[in-house]
């Protein structure tokens, strides 16, 4: 059996685009972390001595998201590690597990915040609604700042997409903590403080689990977002000459890096290397970056393998 492997112009294309676009995202976190992590100290210390817990709430999530940029950072510097004799993929589903990381740390800060939250209704302390304000004003502004340098890079991986969740949710809760500290000066009532911290805190935890979803669906080598599998199987069975097809999977390694591999059993004299070449071109209009295709012809009753090949398209 004879194996075709073959790397086009579209895979280096496609290779220089991914490089171009790590670096690009390694600025935006350093960026990101270089911003937010200066003032993630500013606000700790704003909501311990003005008393919020709404800012402390802020300021926590914060805290994650100073965890999840270096973490993302660091993956994306494992990420370009060279694949090996135990690794053949490489490390670039790393960043996959960072994603899963950075969620699970979400969900304990969140379940923290509400327990604060209901202990402090019950007795609420007195807020300094003006250091309060004057705090969150300012994280409303670095957390803008923060978005946009990340928003760039957070449709190219779910590395990135959990860090711009993280800076995002910070967005909305500093914008809270304004909204909380304009109304405690008006209304007087201390118990908006923790009442606007618990809505933070569940206005993150959806959007949270939906991120740790779609990290374990990578992990578990489900079918990408986007991708019919179905679909795909049917154009592989219509091409001329097949037969049949089975054996097909469709996974991704990271975001964006979808794989096939698929068997097809031809008719006896079927051109294979036009058949090889139209499946190719079929996985490429599906996302499909990497594509293992082994065509199988039939003789006296039995299937037999006759040549592969293995392409980057």
């Amino acid at each position: 059996m004879a194996h075709d492997h073959s790397q086009g112009g579209a895979s280096a294309g496609m290779a220089g685009d991914a490089h171009a676009g790590r670096q690009a995202n390694e600025k935006r976190l350093l960026i990101a972390i270089g911003l937010t992590g200066t003032f993630m100290i500013a606000e700790i210390i704003g909501g311990f001595v003005f008393n919020s817990l709404a800012l402390l709430s802020d300021a926590a999530h914060m805290m994650t998201d100073v965890m999840a940029l270096i973490i993302a950072f660091i993956a994306i510097q494992i990420g370009k590690k060279a694949a090996d004799s135990k690794r053949t993929f490489g490390y670039r589903r790393f960043e996959v597990l960072a994603a899963v990381f950075n969620a699970i740390v979400l969900f304990a800060v969140a379940i923290y915040i509400l327990y604060e939250a209901y202990e402090r209704f019950n007795q609420p302390p007195e807020v300094q609604t003006g250091g309060m304000l004057i705090v969150a004003v300012l994280g409303l502004i670095v957390n803008l700042v923060s978005m946009r340098v990340l928003q760039g890079g957070s449709d190219e991986s779910l590395n990135m997409k959990g860090a711009y969740l993280e800076v995002l949710a910070d967005m909305l809760g500093s914008l809270g903590v304004i909204i909380a500290a304009v109304l405690i000066y008006v209304t007087k009532i201390p118990q908006i403080d923790p009442i606007l911290a618990v809505l933070i805190g569940f206005w993150v935890l959806p959007r949270t689990w939906k991120l740790l979803k779609e990290s374990f669906h990578v992990l578990l080598e489900g079918v990408p977002a986007g991708v019919d599998l179905q679909k795909v199987e049917s154009e592989l069975a219509a091409v001329a000459g097949v037969k049949d097809v089975h054996d097909l999977h469709i996974w991704s390694v990271t975001t964006g890096e979808n794989s096939l591999t698929a068997h097809l059993l031809v008719n006896p004299g079927a051109d294979e290397a036009l058949i090889l070449a139209r499946a190719h071109e079929i996985a490429a209009t599906f996302g499909i970056a990497h594509a293992t295709v082994q065509v199988e012809r039939t003789h006296v009753g039995i299937e037999t393998p006759t040549w592969s090949k293995d392409t980057d398209t």
